[in-house]
């Protein structure tokens, strides 16, 4: 069962820019469309709390996409510190006792903890040592943190359909590396995982996100509508 999510949450826009005058003429100009945002480090270091507010105040949604990795204390710390000001999803990479932490004290935040990078492929997996595949550390992970007590994940779509079988339908999947179109190939940046929002959705995903495509459109509106409706299709599909 999919959960009672309005459409215009689905998709979660990456600001990905570097000031906070820029991501406010952005938002202002998709949030008739979009109601749920992704601040980054890079938007964080150049506008901190003032954008998040900024962005709230409009009556959106807001994941802060920090992916806190310190030590479990630090990490604590750095949760309570988003804790009462109106933001929705935060993330967190790193092992068990470090997402422990992160949960301890949610107090109304949903903590996604990120498996593996959409950015990250099997080379990067042999380059590190490891034996697994992608999918196998991306599995592991995503148990891992469902069995901590994370309010979900963050995973390629490709990976998706398989943590909703071993998760249940509460558990949150938000898909990043997302590209329009009935059929997607690498279109050169730095994305490796990737896949359209009605296949993230079909596979399970609750939340698509994706920024440069949207950003670099010349009728960005009619793009997210398209998207929208391809994710329509994919409820429909599941």
């Amino acid at each position: 069962m999919s959960k009672n999510i309005p459409l215009n949450e689905r998709i979660i826009f990456a600001l990905d820019v570097s000031s906070h005058d820029e991501a406010m003429k952005l938002v202002k100009k998709l949030d008739g469309d979009i109601k749920f945002f992704k601040v980054g480090l890079q938007l964080f270091l150049a506008g901190w709390f003032p954008t998040i507010e900024a962005i709230i105040a409009r009556g959106n949604k807001v994941m802060v996409d920090l992916k806190f990795f310190d030590i479990p204390e630090t990490v604590r710390l750095a949760v309570d510190q988003l804790k009462n000001r109106g933001i929705t999803f935060v993330t967190v990479h790193g092992n068990d006792p470090i997402l422990k932490a992160a949960t301890q004290d949610k107090n109304g935040l949903k903590i996604l903890a990120i498996t593996v990078l959409t950015s990250f492929g099997e080379n990067d997996m042999k380059e590190m040592g490891m034996s697994g595949s992608v999918r196998d550390l991306v599995l592991l992970r995503s148990k891992k943190a469902l069995e901590i007590g994370c309010d979900g994940v963050v995973s390629s779509a490709l990976e998706a359909e398989e943590i909703r079988k071993e998760s249940g339908s509460d558990f949150l999947i938000v898909t990043p590396g997302i590209r329009p179109g009935v059929n997607v190939e690498d279109d050169g940046d730095d994305q490796k995982r990737i896949a359209t929002a009605r296949e993230a959705i079909i596979n399970g995903a609750d939340h698509v996100v994706i920024g440069r495509p949207i950003r670099n459109s010349d009728d960005p509106i009619s793009l997210i509508r398209g998207l929208q409706r391809e994710i329509k299709e994919g409820l429909a599909e599941r």
